[in-house]
């Protein structure tokens, strides 16, 4: 987990997430949002052996194919975030200090 400012866009933070992950030994799924899915951002997870699973935008010219089954199980994850956000003190940013 990252922190970033409010205004900061959130693919430069996913693409320092993905690094700091580094190379699998295995292929892995990554779900990810369509906020992540620039050409340099899927060229780095296929780099790192992980298995992009991102639907492409709708204007791309060259849309790609993706695993929609396994893209909606995202859902599962925006549960997760939904249920952190009850937690006020983290989505509302009342602390000042991420070390809090």
């Amino acid at each position: 987990m990252s922190l970033s400012p409010g205004q900061a866009n959130d693919a430069p933070e996913g693409k320092k997430l993905l690094e700091s992950l580094g190379p699998t030994s295995r292929p892995i799924h990554l779900l990810m949002d369509r906020a992540y899915e620039g050409n340099e951002t899927c060229q780095l997870a296929l780099d790192l052996g992980f298995i992009p699973v991102v639907p492409p935008m709708k204007a791309r010219i060259k849309p790609w194919e993706y695993d929609r089954e396994m893209y909606k199980r995202r859902n599962e994850v925006d549960r997760l975030f939904r249920r952190l956000q009850r937690l006020r003190r983290i989505f509302s940013r009342l602390e000042k200090l991420d070390a809090m």
